[in-house]
């Protein structure tokens, strides 16, 4: 039996790294064989293309991002998210097609048209995605904490991280069937119970 695919999706300082990787031990110690995995990344050569996008120093116009982080979600499809799912290993991943949609396209511009162009490339669809909501405040207040330098797209503006939560929510809002959103405002315990209980009713 082929794995099923969840993908983790919302602004920065959502939780969606840690609460990927919670969700993929309750799974295991459920029986059910899972993999967490990220964007951009989670294959050796996406990798190598992560480390350009984050980086601030590098100037990169949003349609050159657009297609690195599909360059990037090409190369973890066919070297880790499809072969896991072939053999029935059930894949979180921490991002995945709509933060294209969302930070290149709804916050910076990029053409939905080309975007959706490139997604028929890509071909592959989450079976669930879940929404990890915070308001930009906490989000702001999140990434601060973490003592670090700001990443391309941790330091975007507030009106850009305002158009993102609204486009992730518009995302929702037109899939209800295969979307679910939950609230990432209360502590890890909290919203990993939320999730729990959106994968159990919405996968079984």
């Amino acid at each position: 039996m082929a794995g099923r695919f969840i993908v983790l999706e919302g602004g920065e300082g959502a939780g969606k790294s840690t609460q990927a990787r919670l969700l993929a031990d309750w799974l295991a110690a459920r029986g059910v064989a899972s993999l967490a995995t990220r964007e951009p990344g989670g294959a050796p050569g996406a990798e190598r293309i992560r480390a350009l996008l984050l980086d601030p120093a590098a100037p990169l116009t949003p349609l050159a991002q657009t297609l690195l982080h599909v360059a990037a979600r090409v190369e973890h499809v066919a070297e880790t998210i499809h072969p896991a799912l072939e053999a029935g290993i059930w894949v979180v991943c921490d991002r995945f097609m709509d933060s294209t949609r969302v930070y290149q396209g709804v916050a910076q511009g990029v053409d939905a048209g080309a975007i959706e162009a490139l997604a028929a490339i890509v071909g592959m669809q989450p079976d669930l995605t879940i929404v990890l909501d915070v308001p930009v405040s906490v989000s702001r207040e999140r990434s601060a904490a973490r003592g670090r330098a700001a990443d391309r797209y941790e330091a975007m503006d507030d009106a850009a991280h305002a158009r993102i939560r609204e486009g992730f929510l518009a995302r929702a809002a037109a899939h209800p069937a295969c979307y679910a959103v939950v609230d990432a405002s209360p502590d890890v315990d909290a919203v990993f119970a939320a999730l729990c209980a959106v994968v159990a009713n919405r996968l079984g």
